[in-house]
C-alpha cells in the first residue's frame, strides 16, 4: 500500500520537483529525517516526508529561517502564529524598500546633491512617533497654550483643530512627491521665523476670542468675503472705487476686535485699527504659511488649498494707501 511505501532520495525528488542535493540537506538539518536505510545504506523516507517536503518549499519561497523551518514541521509552533510574525515583517520591509524607490525617485527628478539626498532619505525614514515630534514641537510652538485642555492635558477649542488640519501625515507607501513635499515643510517646520509669524497669528486671533462665547470670524475671513469681488472685478486697492470696499472691511473688522485692543484700554481710533489690521495681515500673508498649506496637501492627498495671497495683497496695499490720510490715533 501507498502508506507502508517507502521511498528514496531520488524518489522523492520526482515527487517533489526538489534536487537531491536539497533534499539530502533538509534530512542532514533533521528536517526530512530517514525512517531506515538500505542494506547498502541508502536512505529511506516514509511516505509523510513528501508531504514535509512540500511544506518546507513553501515555507522557505515564503522566506522563513530554517529554524523556523523545524519548528513549524515538527509543530513546535503553529503555523497561523508564524504566518502571522511573518506576514507583519515583510510588511515592513515593504513600506521600507517602497519609501526608498520614492526617495531615489525624488532625488533622481530634482538633481539632489549628496547632502540634500542625505538630508532626505534622514528626514523620510524617520518613524511616525519620530515625525510626531517633529511636527509636534512646531505646533507647540505656534499655538501651545492657547487652548483650554481636558482632564488628560489634550487641547481643545479652535486651536486644537487648527493643529489638527496643520498636522502632516506621510502615507506608508508614499509617492516621490509626497516625500519632497514631507521634507521641505519639515525643514519649513524648523524655521525660527516662520514659526514667530505663526504664534504672532494665533496670539491676535486669541487675543479676541472670548473664552465660551459663539466664534466671530476672524480678520482673513473678512478680508476674503469682502474683497474677493473687488479683486476679481479688478479694482485698484489705490482708486476711490476701492474706498467703499475699505470702509466695508473696517466696519466688519471693528466688530471682530471690538471697540478696544485690550481689556480697559481706550478705543482704538480709525488709524490705529488700519494699522492693527494692517499688521495682522502682513503676517498672514507670509508665503511661508501658504507654502506650508500647499506642501501639507500634496503630503496627505488633499486638494491644494484656496490661495489667499491675492485678497491680502490687495487688502494690504489698500490700507498702506489710506494710512497717511487716516485721522491720528485716538
Amino acid at each position: 500500500m501507498e502508506g507502508d511505501a517507502l521511498y528514496s532520495i531520488g524518489d522523492l525528488a520526482r515527487r517533489t520537483g526538489l534536487t537531491v542535493k536539497a533534499i539530502r540537506f533538509y534530512s542532514d538539518q533533521g528536517i526530512v529525517p530517514p525512517i531506515g536505510r538500505t542494506p547498502a545504506g541508502y536512505r529511506l523516507y516514509g511516505v509523510d516526508a513528501v508531504a514535509r517536503l512540500d511544506l518546507v518549499r513553501t515555507l522557505r519561497e515564503l522566506g522563513l529561517d530554517l529554524p523556523t523551518v523545524r519548528r513549524v514541521v515538527d509543530r513546535e509552533v503553529a503555523l497561523p502564529e508564524v504566518a502571522a510574525a511573518h506576514a507583519e515583517a515583510l510588511a515592513v520591509q515593504i513600506r521600507t524598500l517602497r519609501l526608498r524607490r520614492a526617495v531615489l525617485t525624488a532625488v533622481a527628478r530634482r538633481g539632489s546633491t549628496p547632502e540634500e539626498m542625505e538630508l532626505m532619505n534622514t528626514l523620510a525614514r524617520l518613524s511616525e512617533d519620530e515625525r510626531r515630534r517633529l511636527v509636534g514641537d512646531f505646533l507647540d510652538a505656534a499655538f501651545g497654550g492657547l487652548d483650554e485642555t481636558d482632564g488628560t492635558g489634550t487641547p481643545m477649542g479652535t486651536f486644537a483643530g487648527i493643529r489638527r488640519s496643520m498636522t502632516p501625515e506621510l502615507p506608508d507607501d508614499p509617492e516621490p512627491e509626497q516625500v519632497e513635499a514631507w521634507v521641505e515643510l519639515a525643514q519649513l517646520s524648523r524655521d525660527p521665523g516662520f514659526r514667530a509669524v505663526l504664534r504672532r497669528v494665533a496670539d491676535e486671533h486669541a487675543a479676541g476670542t472670548v473664552p465660551g462665547a459663539v466664534p466671530r470670524p476672524d480678520a482673513v475671513a473678512v478680508v476674503r468675503q469682502e474683497v474677493g469681488p473687488a479683486v476679481a472685478a479688478g479694482v485698484d486697492p489705490a482708486s476711490d472705487e476701492a474706498e467703499a470696499v475699505v470702509a466695508a472691511v473696517m466696519a466688519r473688522y471693528a466688530q471682530v476686535v471690538g471697540p478696544s485692543s485690550e481689556a480697559g484700554s481706550p478705543p482704538v481710533g480709525n488709524a490705529g485699527l488700519r494699522r492693527r489690521l494692517l499688521g495682522h495681515l502682513e503676517a498672514v500673508n507670509d508665503p511661508r504659511r501658504e507654502r506650508y498649506l500647499r506642501l501639507l496637501a500634496v503630503v496627505n492627498g488633499w486638494p491644494p488649498p484656496e490661495s489667499l495671497t491675492p485678497v491680502l495683497d490687495w487688502t494690504v496695499r489698500a490700507l498702506r494707501a489710506r494710512l497717511p490720510e487716516a485721522a491720528p490715533d485716538a
